[in-house]
């Protein structure tokens, strides 16, 4: 059975900082992708930063550029998101997602997702 452990919320001031973790199992982790999403209370899930299984290239959305990091660590099976000068915009449960695709096949997996609150 494949899971996704994500953990690392609470709550913070803005300008604070958070690290989230996630954690896999049950799955060749390092054959897959791993992203995090967000999604705030009324709002679409949003992909934040994801970091890639081959080369360790990682994305972040405009939004975060410059104030997030993601980084894997393929011996543990575990990825980080350190989140600096959080604003309160950055408030979202935030998921863990796990994607292998070659060719026509896709495996895909969601964490249970950890809550982030950012107060002004």
């Amino acid at each position: 059975e494949v899971q996704l452990q994500a953990s690392g919320g609470g709550l913070v001031q803005a300008g604070g900082s958070l690290r989230l973790s996630c954690v896999a199992s049950g799955l060749s982790f390092d054959e897959y992708a791993i992203g995090w999403f967000r999604q705030a209370p009324g709002k679409e899930r949003e992909g934040v930063s994801c970091i890639r299984s081959d080369d360790g290239n990682t994305y972040h959305v405009d939004s975060v550029k410059g104030r997030f990091t993601i980084s894997r660590d393929n011996a543990k099976n575990t990825v980080n998101l350190q989140m600096n000068s959080l604003k309160p915009e950055d408030t979202a449960v935030y998921y863990c997602n796990a994607k292998f695709r070659v060719l026509l096949t896709t495996r895909e997996y969601w964490g249970q997702g950890t809550l982030v609150t950012v107060s002004s």
